[in-house]
């Protein structure tokens, strides 16, 4: 079975293609500087529509996890972290740890994590794996 991948819609498309080009993109609001995830045209803080587009550092720590143990079967069959990064520019974001033991011992919360893109078949999917330096 193949992996449940998402479907880019026009609010979103943004987010996407930086995936596939190897760079995490976030919103800003430009009326108040709140920065944003998941994507939408308005900022959630203020409502204002005038927003844009930046490339976020890729840098955040671990905010919180869980260990799958039990799969779909989409997923592979090994233990996998499902996992809140909190970006360096202050969103939260779902996501996967990889590069490291799906162990408690390995995933310390508020460790520092990086980005790195895995792709299947036309769509890269932002997953963190610890910061290296």
């Amino acid at each position: 079975m193949d992996r449940a991948l998402p479907s880019p819609t026009p609010e979103t498309q943004h987010f996407w293609d930086g995936c596939k080009a190897g760079e995490l993109r976030l919103q800003r609001c430009t009326e108040c500087s709140n920065t944003y995830f998941p994507p939408r045209p308005f900022c959630p803080g203020c409502g204002s529509r005038s927003v844009e587009v930046f490339a976020a550092s890729g840098k955040g720590v671990l905010w919180s996890y869980v260990i799958n143990h039990r799969p779909r079967p989409d997923m592979g069959k090994d233990p996998h972290s499902i996992a809140v990064v909190k970006l360096e520019e202050g969103p939260k974001m779902m996501t996967n740890i990889v590069g490291c033991p799906q162990t408690p011992e390995a995933l310390q919360l508020d460790m520092p994590v990086e980005v790195t893109f895995e792709t299947f078949g036309e769509t890269a999917l932002p997953m963190f794996q610890p910061a290296k330096g």
